[in-house]
């Protein structure tokens, strides 16, 4: 199939001929009358099958030509480099079409993209924290909104934005159109489409959890970090295999140790991105790595998701995730579009299973790898690797029998006496010229007016 045989219009066919593409890929093609028949959609398909043109062509090809200010679409996405991505990717589509697209996440100025939304928009793309925001100062008006498309729902759920959906959904009007787009389908993301969509068609490009075939996946068993590091070391080595390398890190600490050790043996070679870095460096770093003018880049799993860069030779899993489905966005950013593409995992003792449970999802065992002989295993640990030091005798400590038990006894006789209330305290004070308690200076005072 190509795509003269989607019905497309002539700005749409000019579009894609300037993109040099020619066949669309199973998901487009199965998805393109789905979509365009205005029905509920959920799309299963793998990380770097082009998901984005499946759902975005039908409803450009439907996009009509409109003055309103309140916009007609909107997409939901994860992050705030896939909001910049997914735009991107509209504008592209859209070179010969006159529609308006905003992208709009957290961390800029909520006040320019107040004004860019007031300037009137036809496609809002967003991240739901920010949307939700200009939702609730009234700016943006959602009531024409005809078209909801939720991309990447499984990674939105897993990082918690499943209460900022349940919000965003309220205030969408009630008939409209839900397309929803993932590479793995969870308990939480059924749980979603139960609760919100109506009847959906489900396109299944393939099973979750599969793999892409181009993309070949080996792995190493490695004792630790320094050992981790010193493999890298010697793979890299080798520019020309090596040219363009994703690594992906378990957490934010992780990936700041690894970028400092790497920019040591490869100066200026190596980017990082992580949520704890400013927007602009993040999309400095990913720039950069995109042209080439940094050949590693460091990222967690959060900040890499979705992103689409071209020609990545390999996806190093520095470590095993625990989540199966991590490692199959991971392994998706590279051997995109149908080329090519390298995966290597690395998995301590510690990981094996979780390594166990990726292989179990996918169907399939990953060839290991012997480390070579050049490689220096290193015994050195950080602190996270280090055992925990259990302290089996601690004298400050107290033992569950050595507390103090519940204090049943009988009260003394001089606290036995009843109370008299205020009766006995005005007694006691003309006993005393004075107040029993020292707090009651007041009382003190009054008496001495009177007198």
């Amino acid at each position: 199939m190509t795509f003269q045989d989607l019905n497309l219009n002539t700005p749409l066919y000019n579009a894609i001929d300037d993109l040099g593409f020619s066949n669309p890929t199973p998901i487009q093609a199965e998805a393109f009358n789905v979509v365009a028949s205005g029905k509920d959609v959920v799309g299963i398909a793998q990380t770097g099958t082009g998901k984005t043109f499946a759902y975005m062509l039908p409803i450009l090809r439907h996009l009509k030509y409109s003055q309103q200010d309140n916009p007609r679409v909107l997409v939901l996405v994860p992050t705030r480099e896939l909001v910049v991505q997914v735009v991107d990717e509209i504008e592209k589509l859209s070179k010969y079409i006159n529609n308006r697209v905003l992208g709009v996440y957290g961390g800029t100025n909520i006040n320019t993209q107040k004004q860019a939304v007031a300037q009137g928009q036809d496609i809002i793309v967003a991240t739901p924290g920010r949307l939700y925001d200009l939702a609730v100062s009234r700016v943006l008006q959602l009531k024409s909104i005809q078209k909801l498309v939720i991309d990447e729902v499984d990674v939105m759920l897993d990082l918690g934005f499943r209460h900022q959906l349940m919000n965003i959904f309220d205030i969408l009007p009630e008939r409209r159109q839900n397309i929803m787009f993932s590479a793995t389908m969870t308990s939480d993301v059924d749980e979603l489409i139960t609760d919100f969509f109506i009847n959906p068609n489900k396109i299944s490009i393939a099973v979750s959890g599969t793999p892409l075939e181009n993309i070949n996946q080996q792995r190493y068993n490695v004792p630790n970090f320094y050992t981790k590091v010193n493999l890298l070391e010697h793979l890299f080595q080798t520019k020309d295999e090596f040219s363009k390398v994703l690594i992906f890190v378990a957490y934010k600490k992780m990936a700041d140790r690894l970028f400092d050790r790497l920019e040591e043996l490869f100066p200026n070679e190596t980017c990082v991105i992580h949520s704890n870095k400013t927007q602009n460096y993040r999309l400095r770093s990913i720039e950069q790595f995109r042209e080439g003018e940094h050949r590693l880049l460091v990222a967690t799993d959060v900040m890499a998701r979705g992103l689409d860069i071209d020609d990545i030779t390999h996806v190093i899993n520095f470590d095993t995730p625990d989540y199966p489905e991590n490692y199959m966005h991971r392994i998706g950013r590279t051997g995109r579009a149908e080329k090519l593409g390298h995966s290597l995992l690395f998995s301590t003792e510690k990981e094996q299973d979780a390594r166990e449970r990726l292989e179990d999802l996918m169907q399939m065992h990953i060839e290991t790898l012997d480390i070579p002989d050049t490689v220096e295993i290193s015994s050195e640990l950080i602190e996270e690797e280090r055992p925990q030091i259990k302290e089996h005798y601690n004298p400050t400590k107290r033992r569950a029998e050595d507390e103090p038990g519940p204090a049943f006894h009988e009260k003394k006789d001089k606290n036995k006496k009843e109370n008299l209330g205020g009766s006995y305290r005005r007694e006691i004070a003309k006993k005393y010229k004075k107040p029993k308690t020292r707090g009651d200076k007041n009382y003190n005072k009054r008496n001495k007016k009177r007198k």
